[in-house]
Formats: structure tokens, sequence, C-alpha cells
């Protein structure tokens, strides 16, 4: 129970977490013993949540009686004279003991009980359970020890920020995700051309779409790759957050990361599964051999025209391999618990609540490790391009004051500089940002009717340069990657080979123009 020192005399019942009576009777005890403190350490009425009644009571008797002249009218302010019983005394002599066997310094107890009283006072007044479950999980924060009162109140304050804003685990259920198509990405209104239609799978719910060219290089799933190595891999917690991509959107582009990736693969088993994006969102499966089914043109088993979605499923996981093996990779994704990608969308916010996003999973699950996608000026400054280097310096920041690494994405201007000769000014918004970064990489495909006047060499001062081999597919790609700013020094120009299709990024080498394609000095 609690009872505040307020008119309305209140009683709740608190989880056992929020409930620290011992650190109560050493705040308590401490202002018994130094009378002094309360001209600084005091209690707000309304922040007053102690435990029990005679803990309140043995406050207000520091506040009208040991400390009074001590006291300030604020630090009074709204409270009624203690309630003195027979027991007051023996209560008293027991907090100071307390207080002296604890080894805390009344600045100390001040902080952690005014911490404590905090949730306590958001617990009370929450107005659902939902809200109230995520005021005690501060308290189990990983770094909650660490937390002064300003990063409770923002941790607080961004338990109100979330109600617009969809957080989520990526691979937690992701293979009723894959099976069950629970999903805003497999149907929607046709559009009037067929092929965009099969391209985009429709106008889906829960979109927008625009029409620009280029773009559409892979950057949330160049993020998606890198960042499955360093949660799978090095077994690292990832936070995500997008601006962009939605939550099945990076649902599947995980899935299709870890089902082709060879970094991946060997974690999981199936080695030799291979399937593409779309073959996974449309579960595009082939039969076993030797096994009788209705295919499409592909090779792919079709949806009897009566089937349910239940049964269909159940029919693939009898005549189906290539399926059994996808939703055993997807069930390993699913039981890595002990590390993840914690992923936040959200359409527009301010700078101060990006930052409370990163700070609460840095002290609610301890991360280190952040990537931002993409990287824009916040909604207070829509169209102005150099206020995105506000935006880079809290990020900066937080990562220099908090010791974590923060990744994120910035977009390139569609012009015609060739790969190899970009710079900074070739960045879509201010030119100033790259001020405050540390590290900048400007990454951009090389054509492929152009691919054969590039050569790569797996060493920087090799003289062995090789061609490009041509591109498998219309998906695959060569991108040169030039190294604009580095504080590490070096600023190499690297060659990637990648295929959207499968998510699949590999690194070449070192790029350079053959030298018969070197403009003259």
């Amino acid at each position: 129970m609690a009872y505040t020192g307020g008119s309305r005399q209140e009683q709740i019942k608190f989880p056992a977490i929020l409930t620290n009576e011992r650190l109560e009777a050493i705040y308590v005890g401490l202002l018994l013993l130094n009378p002094k403190g309360i001209g600084m350490f005091y209690l707000e009425v309304e922040e007053c949540q102690f435990s029990v009644p005679w803990m309140l009571d043995i406050y207000k008797l520091v506040l009208f009686r040991e400390g009074q002249s001590y006291a300030s009218e604020a630090a009074k302010r709204g409270f009624s004279f203690p309630k003195i019983t027979e027991k007051t005394e023996t209560y008293m002599e027991t907090c100071k003991k307390y207080a002296v066997e604890s080894g805390y310094t009344m600045e100390n107890a001040y902080y952690e009980i005014r911490k404590l009283f905090l949730l306590k006072m958001s617990y009370a007044n929450a107005p659902t359970k939902t809200i109230q479950n995520k005021v005690v999980d501060i308290k189990r924060y990983t770094r909650y020890n660490e937390m002064g009162i300003d990063e409770i109140i923002n941790s607080l304050n961004q338990i109100s920020f979330t109600s617009s804003i969809r957080e989520s685990i990526l691979n937690e259920d992701i293979t009723q995700f894959l099976i069950e198509g629970n999903n805003n990405l497999k149907t929607g209104l046709p559009t009037p051309f067929p092929a965009m239609t099969r391209t985009f799978k429709g106008f889906r719910k829960g979109e927008t779409m625009s029409f620009a060219m280029p773009s559409n290089a892979g950057k949330s799933r160049f993020i998606t790759n890198i960042i499955s190595y360093l949660a799978y891999v090095l077994k690292k917690k990832v936070l995500l957050i997008s601006n962009e991509m939605t939550e099945d959107k990076m649902k599947l582009c995980l899935i299709t990361t870890i089902v082709n990736v060879s970094f991946i693969k060997p974690l999981h088993g199936q080695t030799d599964l291979h399937k593409r994006e779309a073959e996974l969102l449309g579960l595009k499966f082939r039969p076993d051999e030797g096994v009788e089914a209705n295919l499409d043109d592909d090779g792919f088993i079709l949806k009897n025209e009566d089937e349910s979605d239940e049964d269909f499923i159940k029919r693939l996981q009898q005549i189906s391999s290539e399926f059994n093996k996808t939703c055993a990779a997807t069930d390993w994704l699913a039981s890595q618990k002990d590390s993840g990608i914690y992923f936040v969308h959200t359409s527009d916010h301010t700078n101060d609540e990006l930052r409370n996003i990163i700070m609460d999973y840095y002290y609610k699950e301890g991360i280190e490790y952040v990537f931002y996608d993409t990287l824009k000026t916040d909604i207070e400054h829509i169209g102005n391009g150099d206020e995105i280097k506000k935006t880079a310096t809290i990020l900066s920041t937080l990562a220099q004051s908090f010791n974590m690494f923060i990744g994120s994405t910035l977009q390139l201007l569609d012009n015609s500089t060739p790969p190899l000769n970009m710079s900074i000014n070739d960045i879509q918004s201010s030119r100033t940002v790259k001020e405050v970064l540390d590290n900048l990489c400007l990454i951009k495909q090389i054509n492929n009717t152009t691919y054969h006047e590039y050569e790569y060499a797996e060493e920087e001062e090799s003289t062995n340069y090789r061609d490009l081999e041509p591109p498998e597919t219309l998906n695959t790609r060569y991108y040169a990657c030039v190294v604009d700013k580095n504080r590490a020094g070096a600023k190499p120009k690297l060659l990637f080979k990648l295929d959207l299709d499968y998510n699949t990024w590999e690194e070449k080498g070192y790029v350079r123009l053959k030298q018969e394609n070197m403009p003259a000095q």
C-alpha cells in the first residue's frame, strides 16, 4: 500500500518491485540524524509514496518538528500534521539504525528514493494496466542503477510517446509471420498496370508510394545485412530506428537475409537453402522430387482453389523439404532470445523524442549499438536541409557520452556523378553533416552497361587487378563504396557485389577504373 501526503489519502496496491521499505526507512533515518538535510533533500507532497503510514508520519515529523527551522514553505506545502502513536519513537529509532548500517549518504538515499517514488507516482496515475506494466519495466532496466532522475523522467515520457509508434523485436513469432500471412504485404488493390501490380503486390493498406528515379539502392537492406551479423553472429543487442521501412517489411527483409547470407546459414544449419524475397512473401516452394502436385510455370506448388490456408500449409509440410527448411531457419531465428534486433518505427518525431528512444533502450536493454534509417531533419524542421546537422550532432553526442555506436543512412543525390568520383557534394541534405560524422561512406551502383570499364583487386596495393564478372541477373549489381571520411585514416574505394533478390552482399575488394579508361591528366 502507498499513503500519500495529499488530501486524497488514497491507498494503492503496488507490485513488490516498486516497494522498498528499507530504503524508505534509511532515507527517513538519515533525515532524523541530520534534520538540516530537509532543507535540500525534501519531497513534494505528490512525490511522497511511502509504503506504510507511519513512515509518512515520521517524514512529516521531520518537516514540522525536528527540521522545522530548516524546511522551506515549499517543502511543507500540502502536508498535514503527522499522527503520533505510542510506537512512533520505536519506529524512529529503527529508521536511525537502518540509516547508520546502510552506508548511504543523504544525497544517494534521496536520489534513489525519488527515482522509486517517481515510478510509484506514475504507476498510480497510469490510465491502463499496459502503461502500468511499462512503468514497472523501467525498474527492471539493465542499467536502472546508473539512471538519474532526469533519465527516469525521460523514460516515463517515452512511455507516453510510444503510444504513437510501433515497437517490436523483429525475430519474435517470425515463423508464424511467414506462414500465416497476417501482415500488410501480400495483397492489395490492383493497379492499372499488371506488371506493376505483380511487382508491388498492388496498392496495399498501410503504405504510401512515390515514384522517383533513380534511388531504391537498398539502404535498409544493407543495414539489415550488417545488424544481422552483429545480432546473430556476434550476439549483440541492436536497436534499429526506422522512419521508412515498416515492421512487416523489415521482418520479411530479415527472413530473406538469414535464409540466404553465408555468415548466418551455418548457424541455423540450412546451408543449401536459397530463396528469393518474392518467393518467401508469396509462399512459393518447390515439391520434393517425385511428388505429384499442381505447379505454376516456375515449378512452385499452387494452392488448390478450395484449399484453406491451414490445409495448404499442412500440404507444404508434407511435400516440400524446401518449405520445412525455411521454417527451420525462421524457428532458429525466433529462438535467439539472448540477442535480437529491437525495432522502432516512427514516421515523425522530434530530435528530443529520437534521443529519448535511444536512451530508453540503452537503460532498458543495455543496447550499445544503434542504427537510424534514414538520417533526416526532424518533424519540426521539414524542408530545412541544414537542420540535419543538428540531428547528427545529437547522435554524435549520445555516442560519445554513453560509449555506444550509432550508425545511420543518408540519401545521395540522384545525379550523373560517376561512382568513383563521388564526394560530399553528392549528399542530398546539408553538406555540413560531414563535419559531425566520424566516418562517411558514399555508395553508388556501377551501371551494368559500364561494369567492364572497372577492375578490382583483393589487396589495395596489388598489381593483380581483374575484370568484373558479368552480372548474373538484372538484380545482380556492383556498388562502389567511396570512403569520404575516416577518423582512423585510410580512404579506399571498395567494391561490393550484391543481389537484392536474396539480400546478399559480397565485398570483392578494391576498385578502380581500368588504366585505359582513366581520364587524361
